[in-house]
């Protein structure tokens, strides 16, 4: 679901891949969601499998620390 609203309100989402030991690796800095299908995901002009990635919104893009 979340991957729903980063799309509809165009959040920054990026991509990373998890393995057996919870290991968290960056995959891809991803971008703007494009295009959303069972079983892959379209963001900013790249397909990801969406079963073997996870996609991650980044809630603070565009915010200024302080």
């Amino acid at each position: 679901m979340e991957l729903f609203g980063a799309a509809l309100v165009q959040a920054h989402v990026y991509v990373v891949s998890v393995d057996e030991e919870l290991r968290v690796t960056f995959e891809d800095y991803g971008g703007i969601v494009e295009e959303i299908k069972p079983e892959s995901v379209k963001i900013a002009g790249k397909i990801f499998i969406r079963n073997q990635l996870e996609f991650r919104v980044d809630l603070i893009a565009g915010e200024n620390p302080e």
